[in-house]
């Protein structure tokens, strides 16, 4: 079974079928069945009758082109009620996000508490040389954060003064 057919039985409203189309896709993943399956996701809140094995799949993804599109999924406001899930994803998985450090630093800014959380995580768990101009963007996103007058909740500020301190360090190892 190809990539083309098993986003086709995504689509299927037979469980079977969608469950044979997420066995294929353990070993057949690539950036095509990033936005089927998170609408998958999407449409599963209710149920939970395949999120373990959808998140599975993102966290094993190997195909560097999928980064990109999960950036893109995560950015689109329609996929708002399924990011924290998402991002869970990202920090599990050996792709390089490093590129894409100051959208993360966003999302914790903007975010509830789990999404900030999971940014940190993520963070953490860069591997990739990481350039001046996302740090700069990232100390912008922070400074907005800061300056923005509304209350902020205990738990997400501390989250975001340890991301402060990440990006801190990473602009030092440039400098140093």
């Amino acid at each position: 079974m190809n990539v083309k057919q098993i986003i086709e039985l995504l689509a299927s409203s037979d469980e079977k079928q969608v469950k044979k189309a997420l066995s294929g896709l353990k070993s057949d993943g690539d950036a095509t069945v990033i936005v089927p399956l998170a609408e998958l996701l999407l449409k599963d809140r209710e149920t939970g009758n395949y999120q373990k094995e959808i998140l599975e799949i993102f966290s094993s993804l190997k195909d560097t082109s999928t980064v990109d599109t999960m950036i893109e999924v995560i950015r689109d406001e329609h996929f708002l009620p399924v990011r924290q899930l998402l991002l869970s994803t990202i920090w599990n998985t050996s792709l390089d996000y490093t590129s894409y450090l100051a959208d993360f630093v966003l999302i914790a800014c903007e975010g509830d508490f789990l999404e900030a959380l999971d940014c940190l995580t993520i963070l953490e768990n860069l591997n990739g040389e990481i350039e001046e101009r996302h740090i700069l963007e990232a100390q912008w996103h922070l400074k907005e954060y800061l300056e923005d007058t509304a209350p902020k909740e205990e738990r997400k500020a501390q989250i975001i003064s340890e991301i402060a301190l990440f990006i801190k360090d990473a602009d030092q190892q440039i400098d140093g």
